[in-house]
């Protein structure tokens, strides 16, 4: 189906038709500021780029009246919006929101150059550089867009709307909030993590600072989207030490770790891949293979919604690659199995207004809440665990960690209007006497 290009989709509100404007400007200017984070960095965050776009971030919310904003030494934002509400009608709850400012290294992040599709005609769109291409018939999330205004990078590049569009979304909200101080708000505190995408987004969060009884991520993607429930991760890394000759004396005496690495790869199953497992099931993945002839290192994320399944995944790989190795005696291996992030699910359970509260705004915006289990993890399955109940929210990006990445205008508006929604939500009278402490 093709509409005419000036066609547009309608809005999910007249909120959110009029938080567009502010949203894509604040989008655009987010996602060219370079902010990839790096796994292997030693600093922290993991790229100065991340502290580029948080100083950024201080100078708007600062602008905006939230004169507590800063940026702490170890690259995280928090910022305060007060509550409009009192004490009279009960306890005034502080409730948080937060976005990553990192982007993810798996596809190049630098210089990226949004472009707006207006009215998307519902066929494929090729992307400018790189021979990319956003085809319907492989992407089946673009049939229901038709007449959406769709932002994609230049098409070299990731657009970062994992998580630019949470963190736009976020100052977009708080933004209206501030200049409508006639609307009733719980007080808000605002949080921008770094190398979120690298798992360690939530290590030196400061949850006391932070002061919040609850917080949402903003960082999913289907519209209405609300999960509370995420995989238990892990990474495994295996390490493999040759023996190394030179080729033209090699005969009987090489033991080329490469070599072992690759049957190390190969050996494992693949029906537990991410490309042969959905649902609820959990998977073994090669994310990245390097080095050479005397030493070779295979690094893998391990995932499951069960923790004994997850260990089970991390048995699987030393037990390959113990028996792929153990056929040479003089090559050595070691298998290390790092905990990443836990499902988030028990920590929230056990305060269900913060997932209630959310339904009540998604619900206002004129969606259905789509309860879903993330094949994946937010800073929320760390900061949960950590005491702060963080369910994680739409955000309309998708195709996520790749150079097709897209997002709709009318999807990204709608999050931001949801949060407007959901500061409203936390002023009724049940959830406000739900406030612990």
């Amino acid at each position: 189906m093709a509409v005419p290009p000036t066609s547009r989709a309608p809005y999910t509100s007249p909120l959110a038709e009029a938080l567009a404007p502010d949203l894509l400007a604040r989008f655009q200017r987010y996602v060219r500021v370079a902010t990839q984070s790096d796994r292997d960095g030693d600093r922290w965050p993991s790229t100065p780029g991340q502290l580029d776009l948080s100083r950024l971030l201080v100078d708007e919310l600062q602008a905006l009246g939230l004169g507590d904003a800063v940026l702490d030494e170890d690259g995280y934002v928090y910022a305060t919006l007060p509550a409009t509400i009192d004490e009279a009608d009960g306890p005034v709850p502080t409730i948080g929101l937060i976005s990553h400012v990192d982007t993810s290294p798996d596809a190049p992040g630098d210089g990226v150059e949004p472009l707006i599709h207006h009215g998307y005609d519902g066929g494929t769109i090729h992307l400018p550089r790189g021979g990319t291409v956003l085809d319907p018939a492989q992407m089946p999330e673009l049939r229901g867009r038709v007449g959406h205004d769709l932002v994609t990078s230049s098409g070299d590049t990731l657009l970062g709307a994992d998580d630019k569009a949470g963190v736009a979304e976020i100052v977009t909200a708080i933004a209206y909030l501030a200049t409508h101080p006639e609307l009733p708000r719980p007080t808000l505190r605002i949080g921008f993590t770094p190398d979120e995408e690298i798992g360690r987004g939530a290590h030196r969060f400061d949850i006391e600072r932070f002061g919040a009884i609850c917080a949402y991520t903003i960082d999913g993607s289907e519209p209405g989207e609300l999960q509370d429930e995420t995989f238990t991760a892990a990474e495994g890394i295996v390490t493999i030490e040759g023996h190394d000759v030179h080729p033209g004396f090699a005969t009987g005496k090489l033991v080329n770790a490469t070599r072992l690495a690759a049957e190390v790869v190969a050996a494992l199953p693949p029906e537990r891949t991410p490309e042969r497992t959905s649902g609820r099931e959990g998977f073994i993945h090669v994310y990245e293979t390097e080095g050479n002839a005397a030493r070779a290192v295979i690094r893998t994320i391990l995932r499951d919604f069960d923790d004994e399944l997850l260990a089970a995944h991390g048995e699987l790989l030393r037990r390959t690659a113990e028996q792929v190795v153990e056929r040479e005696p003089r090559a050595r291996v070691t298998v290390e199995i790092r905990p990443q992030y836990p499902n988030m699910r028990t920590y929230v359970e056990a305060f269900p207004q913060v997932t209630e509260a959310a339904e009540r705004a998604i619900r206002a915006e004129g969606l259905e809440p789509l309860r879903t289990a993330i094949r994946g993890g937010t800073d929320g399955s760390q900061l949960s665990a950590m005491g702060l109940p963080t369910p994680n929210v739409f955000t309309g990006g998708h195709e996520y960690h790749s150079v097709r990445e897209w997002a709709s205008l009318q999807e990204m508006a709608a999050a931001a209007a949801t949060i407007v929604r959901l500061a409203e939500a936390w002023t009724a009278p049940d959830l406000r006497r739900a406030v612990r402490g």
